[in-house]
């Protein structure tokens, strides 16, 4: 085993993706064959962006990584059958796209002096219920209510996840997984992904909704039961015109709204209501966010 100071024995190379991304339009997505911990962490360096896919990566290995403290990425999600690792880099565009919309919410919170009822859970490492050593994710920024999701293991009511280099695609499976593996207690997902071909960032609130399943009857859906689908509720998006001065941002979509009955897990009460981030603070958003592109 090569040591952390050895020079690693693999380089950054692609591999064709399956799904292609009506964003990015790419043909290839960073990838790498694991060999060791140390290699891994010196393989990061190298990447271009914030997005990269690890073949190969042994269960122990993987519940080591989990316990690293330190490491310069976060875990996005993890295939143990496949021995695939997805992991995301935090370069400051990143960083951004999800940090300044989790900080409009949390403005909103302390405006309405409900910060105190609100959990910030960060990118805690989450496993599927009923395979607590299995499959793996970790969430850009996360929350939910006190108390009812302040406990050990408790999963998050609202998950943001963020693009640089990640596709739009992958994104949206990354959304498909948090509904899925909480068995459906995660209840809204943002994506929040800069689209560096057309110069835009994109805002998609996902929620979840009953299907009933195709050639059911209405008799029968007590039997059968209902699916519950992801469902798109919101796409904004917001571009930069630098013909003004200073340059002003374009918000097309109007208002992201969050639903306070699902972010809180109850009806709202007197003088509480759904969280609006205006159009104008998506426009301050857009702003902190374009520092880095």
């Amino acid at each position: 085993m090569a040591s952390a100071s050895a020079s690693p024995s693999f380089s950054v190379s692609t591999l064709p993706t399956t799904v292609a991304s009506d964003v990015d339009q790419r043909d290839d997505m960073p990838t790498i064959q694991f060999t060791n911990i140390e290699d891994l962490f010196e393989a990061v360096k190298q990447v271009q962006g914030d997005f990269l896919i690890v073949q190969k990566v042994p269960p122990a290995d993987f519940e080591e990584l989990c316990l690293r403290e330190k490491r310069p990425f976060r875990i996005r999600r993890y295939h143990a059958s496949k021995g695939i690792l997805i992991i995301t880099i935090p370069t400051k565009l990143h960083e951004a796209l999800h940090l300044e919309l989790h900080r409009k919410y949390d403005h909103k919170l302390v405006r309405n002096n409900q910060e105190d009822g609100w959990i910030v859970i960060g990118s805690t490492t989450f496993r599927p219920r009923g395979h607590p050593g299995g499959d793996g994710g970790e969430g850009d920024s996360s929350g939910g209510p006190i108390p009812a999701r302040h406990f050990n293991d408790a999963w998050p009511t609202l998950v943001i996840e963020a693009g640089d280099s990640e596709s739009l695609s992958a994104l949206r499976d990354d959304m498909k997984w948090w509904f899925s593996a909480s068995d459906h207690l995660v209840k809204i997902v943002l994506l929040t992904k800069f689209d560096h071909q057309n110069q835009r960032i994109i805002i998609e609130r996902w929620e979840e909704e009953p299907q009933i399943r195709s050639g059911a009857t209405t008799t029968r859906r007590a039997a059968v039961g209902t699916i519950l689908q992801p469902v798109l509720r919101q796409r904004i998006s917001i571009t930069k015109d630098t013909a003004t001065n200073p340059a002003s941002y374009h918000v097309i979509r109007g208002a992201l709204v969050l639903s306070f009955r699902l972010l809180f897990l109850r009806n709202p009460g007197p003088q509480e209501g759904d969280y609006i981030i205006s159009v104008e603070e998506l426009q301050a958003y857009a702003q902190l966010v374009w520092v880095y592109v």
